[in-house]
């Protein structure tokens, strides 16, 4: 037999159905008779025609009458059996019997039941409390059910405006990207590198896909300090002289400064990856790099990674300084350390990845190599 199925907590169908379970036909009958006026009746000889019944008719039902003492599977093997099967609780039973052995009831309670009725029953009494709990089941089914729908509506919004800051930060950076002449897929491409070797290698090992996604989100602002740099500088056609160079390195921490000043940046969880990866992401692993000539793992690990991503994207990509190499040629120059410094664990993480990596740009026509 198959799990029972859930009741979705979402659906505001309000069941009216009571289901009796009990061998003896005179005492269905009368039970019967107390709700069949509000209620649609399905009657049970045993538990086990009462699991059927159950798993059939799951979400009309409304309440359970339950016998004790009944042949093939008494109640308490009923309530044994749905709890196996997965019933959550959804529907409130009540045990009908004259069974005066609190060792069995005690086992009752602890399987689910709501209430106890004793034999012979009073219809009044048994209506009334039977109608008390199922009005507070289905007003309770009903709250939850507004409460999901909002919830749902309120995750809904949430994502709209975490989209809305991803579309806003993607513009930001994609205009910093055109004032350099470069294609403004530069940003999307370190955004889809960054999140690759953090996913698919070690270097992800303890991050959630949410910080994973983050710093991959942080990564697409790696260079917007770019924006204070002058077009002179930043399209010059040729090498820097050490003047423009040092001009030309002052985007790092103009960068961190620029995202300091943005209130609404700094309350954002991937703030601090941001911030990271705009001030830190020439640092070299041997010290070299600037603007802090930081060194080793003192570089966090999210501003090394983009740190070859943007290296690598810079290699296979021409510039207004450079051709654009192949990417044997780009997968060179990085292991030789021609172009930056890299960890060991970077560099072997680069090595798994490369071939996913390279596949991004073909992707795309226009820029295969």
């Amino acid at each position: 037999m198959d799990p029972i199925k859930k009741p979705d907590s979402g659906n505001l169908h309000l069941p009216r159905t009571i289901l009796i379970i009990d061998d003896d036909e005179l005492n269905r009958m009368i039970l019967s008779n107390i709700f069949s006026d509000t209620y649609s009746i399905l009657e049970a000889e045993n538990g086990e025609v009462g699991i059927e019944l159950l798993v059939r008719e799951l979400t009309d039902i409304a309440a359970i009458l339950l016998d004790v003492m009944m042949p093939v599977t008494d109640g308490i093997r009923f309530l044994e059996r749905i709890r196996e099967l997965g019933w959550n609780g959804g529907i409130p039973v009540f045990l009908i019997t004259a069974e005066s052995d609190t060792s069995v009831l005690s086992r009752a309670y602890a399987l689910g039941v709501m209430d106890t009725i004793a034999k012979p029953v009073i219809p009044y009494m048994v209506r009334k409390r039977v109608d008390s709990v199922v009005e507070l089941f289905m007003a309770r089914k009903s709250l939850r059910s507004r409460v999901e729908e909002q919830q749902q509506q309120i995750n809904e919004q949430a994502r709209r405006i975490i989209d809305l800051n991803q579309g806003m930060i993607e513009a930001l950076s994609t205009a910093v990207e055109f004032r350099s002449a470069e294609s403004g897929s530069h940003v999307r491409r370190i955004h889809d590198i960054t999140k690759l070797l953090l996913l698919k290698t070690e270097l992800g090992v303890g991050m959630s896909y949410e910080t994973i996604e983050m710093i991959a989100t942080s990564a697409i602002m790696h260079d917007i300090g770019k924006i204070a740099i002058p077009d002179a500088i930043l399209n010059k056609p040729g090498r820097l002289t050490s003047e423009e160079f040092e001009i030309m390195k002052t985007h790092t921490v103009r960068g961190g400064e620029f995202l300091e000043r943005i209130p609404q940046l700094r309350e954002l969880p991937g703030f601090k990856y941001a911030h990271d990866i705009a001030l830190q992401h020439h640092e070299r692993y041997d010290g070299r790099g600037y603007p802090n000539g930081l060194k080793g793992d003192e570089i966090p690990i999210w501003s090394q990674v983009v740190s070859l991503a943007d290296v690598y994207d810079a290699l296979v990509n021409e510039r207004v300084y450079k051709r654009a190499y192949s990417f044997d040629e780009a997968v060179k120059m990085i292991n030789n350390g021609e172009c930056g410094c890299f960890g060991p664990a970077l560099l072997a993480a680069f090595k798994v990845a490369e071939p996913e990596m390279r596949a991004l740009y073909s992707e795309n026509p226009s820029e295969e190599k």
